[in-house]
């Protein structure tokens, strides 16, 4: 700072940050830079030095109390990661957080604004002015812009997480893991009630997040129950009433004759089916998670598809013959090739609960494939980038009895799962019998609760891969099969797998060559995320 006698005799100061009205246009538009500069990096920093310092002191409270907040949240993060998702996902601190980053937005913005009138565009060359103006613009759309975006997706996020999740106790782990009920259902104008064709027990290790998926058939038969089953009185001796009780009835049949046997469930249906897995499986399911099937395609819509490598030939399948007994369908309306496929919402739909042509064993591999292949892909970059769509999905297709207050938990569980691969054992073909001994209808259950005992026993940092994937086991080759049968309309003893093509496949169908479609397509459970 240096003083000279002014035009009217006397001494005026001629600090060109605090008066800019006496230094060159250079130094002008330097300090106007420097301004926006200190209120990025420091808010508040500007005023102190050339406006309102009162306002500075006060804003410079604010940012050394949020510098806090973030460090606290990052040591949080680093130690206690539960208690940090808790905190996000609670539907009153939520709130909270909502506001505090609203209010932060709206006095960032303040701030901005009042740096750009202590700047004082007249003063700055003509040319300067519009990038002044640009940067001051584009600086509030990242600052005070982030911290509004931030709050919109916390507001969706809580009014999608209170619309999925209940109110209510959280529950603890069995034996060190939690075990979840998966199901995917349908509610079609051909069906009864509610089925759930799809239908697995994730059963996760809450230190490490190791993970074991177990999967059952939806024509099991016979499924046990415990005694302190409220399902124990109606079955004494399991669901045993023949071909009308495969497992995945049960739901509809409980839901609409029985539901006063869970008289504190939302959905008693589902109850039953945690009762059945449980008793199945030989250990207790804590909760359940159901998802429609027909809006599924929209979670994978939402995710930006899914990369699987396809091991075979998969049929979309097309509408019903009316009149056929059993049930016969037209041609398939498209095929999803063997290989690496990124696959959209309408075609992981299909690819995951297509049975056409081949079993439901094929079926289960497949889903147990694009199961892996979402918890793998759907990483933080996905959830930030289609929060909004994944939640919107979510809201209209998931239910579940988790309570909300035990998200965090969960959602921490997740994040360590991601390490880890995720173990199969499917209770039917190939893991237990075969296709044509009729294990569903006849199951072991002392033989399936000793090998899912020896599962989880296991070492949880065994890989997928030294374990047998369901589906690849019993695969044989393609080739040798057309060499040792050459029955009329299959293919010649010369053409190997990759010269398939989808014109042959559907030249097959429409001609209901099945048997010759079964043995090309048996190795459409061979699959994995890519």
């Amino acid at each position: 700072m240096s003083q000279h006698p002014g035009t009217e005799g006397h001494w005026q100061l001629t600090d060109p940050v605090r008066y800019p009205q006496s230094a060159p246009p250079r130094v002008r538009t330097k300090r106007a830079f420097v301004l926006l500069l200190l209120t990025l990096v420091l808010p508040g920093s500007a005023q102190i030095v050339a406006g309102n310092r009162a306002l500075g002191r006060r804003a410079l409270v604010v940012t050394f109390f949020v510098w806090l907040a973030v460090a606290a949240a990052i040591i949080v993060a680093a130690t206690n990661r539960t208690a940090l998702v808790s905190v996000v996902t609670h539907q009153w601190w939520s709130l909270v957080l909502i506001i505090v980053l609203l209010a932060l937005a709206v006095s960032w913005a303040i701030l901005f604004l009042n740096t750009l009138r202590i700047i004082r565009p007249p003063l700055l060359e003509r040319s300067m002015r519009p990038l002044v103006a640009g940067s001051l613009v584009a600086l509030m759309v990242v600052t005070s812009g982030s911290l509004a975006y931030g709050a919109y997706l916390l507001n969706v996020s809580r009014g999608t997480f209170g619309s999925i999740f209940q109110a209510g106790p959280a529950f603890d782990p069995v034996d060190g893991r939690y075990n979840f009920l998966l199901m995917g259902g349908d509610a079609g104008e051909d069906r009864t009630g509610r089925r759930p064709d799809s239908i697995s027990v994730i059963s996760v290790d809450t230190s490490t997040g190791a993970a074991v998926t177990f999967s059952i058939p939806r024509n099991l038969q016979n499924a046990p129950f415990t005694e302190d089953s409220p399902l124990w009185e109606i079955y004494p001796d399991g669901y045993n009433c023949g071909d009308e009780c495969i497992i995945n009835s049960l739901y509809p049949v409980v839901a609409q004759d029985y539901p006063d046997l869970y008289p504190d469930s939302a959905d008693p249906g589902a109850e039953a089916m945690m009762d059945a897995a449980g008793g199945v499986l030989g250990i207790e399911v804590q909760a359940y998670i159901l998802v429609d099937m027909e809006g599924f395609s929209q979670v994978i819509d939402a995710m930006g598809g899914i990369t699987i490598d396809a091991g075979g030939w998969v049929p979309i399948t097309s509408a019903e013959i009316p009149g056929t007994d059993p049930i016969r369908h037209y041609p398939p309306s498209g095929w999803i090739a063997p290989g690496v496929q990124t696959l959209d919402g309408y075609q992981a739909l299909w690819y995951a609960r297509s049975r056409e042509f081949v079993t439901d064993y094929h079926r289960i591999a497949r889903q147990q494939c694009v199961q892996q292949a979402m918890i793998a892909q759907l990483d933080p970059a996905t959830v930030l980038t289609r929060f909004e769509d994944l939640a919107s999905a979510g809201a209209e297709i998931v239910e579940t009895d988790i309570a909300l207050d035990q998200l965090g938990s969960f959602v921490d569980l997740a994040l360590k799962a991601k390490d880890h691969e995720t173990r199969r054992l499917t209770i039917g073909p190939p893991d237990f019998g075969t296709a044509a001994d009729n294990f569903v209808t006849y199951p072991v259950f002392e033989e399936i609760h000793s090998r899912v005992q020896e599962t989880l026993a296991e070492d949880v940092s065994a890989s997928a891969a030294d374990l047998p994937v369901p589906g690849t086991s019993d695969a044989p080759d393609v080739a040798a099969v057309f060499q040792s049968t050459q029955l009329p309309g299959t293919v010649p003893a010369q053409l190997t797998e990759p010269e398939i093509t989808e014109e042959y496949l559907q030249q097959l169908a429409i001609n209901g060559d099945i048997p010759t479609l079964s043995t090309l397509l048996d190795n459409n459970g061979e699959c994995s995320p890519a």
